[in-house]
């Protein structure tokens, strides 16, 4: 079995595989840094067992799917702050259920606005599942530009400033019909926006 190494914000990351990136829990060794350097959020500043995940769509507060990260009951998700993903992605709305995809494809369509969480690694596999990764959507480390903070749990020894980058989780979508990509682009998904294309709850599926 191929073992590979990669890093993420600085960590130094063993998968085997070569499959890391979709949604496995690979073993984690701190990268060594320059004396003085001040953690990035979902560094080793994070409490124990705590990882940065950026939600831009459902998931996010007054959405329909937020209560799925609230009350504990599929492990610990404490809000941290609003931020925007620091390259522009498309984020279209597709499918027969009107949801919300943050297309992989750096560069094109708008800096896309949402929520960071710190959640445990309970919650992060169960939003793997929830997610349907690694088939419907994966998850990918990517850098995120902070809006605004407001969580202290999980927090770097400084509060983040204002368009500092930091790295998150992001469930996004890499393998998708062509015709998306010409699908109108959003940067602050909302159910109930003007765009007329309302979310079908699971439940009602």
């Amino acid at each position: 079995m191929r073992v590979d190494p990669w890093e993420w914000d600085g960590w130094v990351v063993w998968a085997a595989g070569g499959v890391e990136r979709n949604c496995q829990f690979p073993e984690i060794h701190p990268r060594p840094r320059p004396a003085g350097f001040l953690p990035l959020l979902g560094e080793t500043a994070s409490p124990a067992g705590m990882t940065h995940v950026f939600v831009y769509g459902t998931l996010k507060r007054g959405q329909p799917n937020h209560k799925v990260l609230l009350g504990g009951t599929h492990g610990r998700a404490a809000f941290q702050g609003w931020g925007r993903t620091a390259e522009p992605y498309p984020l279209v709305i597709a499918g027969e259920h009107n949801i919300p995809h943050l297309l992989n494809v750096p560069g094109q369509g708008h800096r896309v606005v949402g929520e960071i969480y710190a959640v445990d690694e309970q919650m992060l596999r169960f939003l793997d599942e929830f997610e349907g990764c690694p088939d419907m959507y994966q998850r990918t480390p990517l850098p995120i530009a902070v809006l605004e903070w407001e969580g202290t749990r999980g927090a770097p020894r400084e509060t983040p400033a204002a368009d500092r980058t930091v790295q998150c989780f992001v469930y996004s979508t890499a393998t998708f019909p062509p015709e998306w990509l010409h699908l109108p682009y959003h940067d602050n998904y909302d159910s109930q926006g003007q765009h007329g294309l309302r979310y079908n709850p699971r439940e009602n599926r």
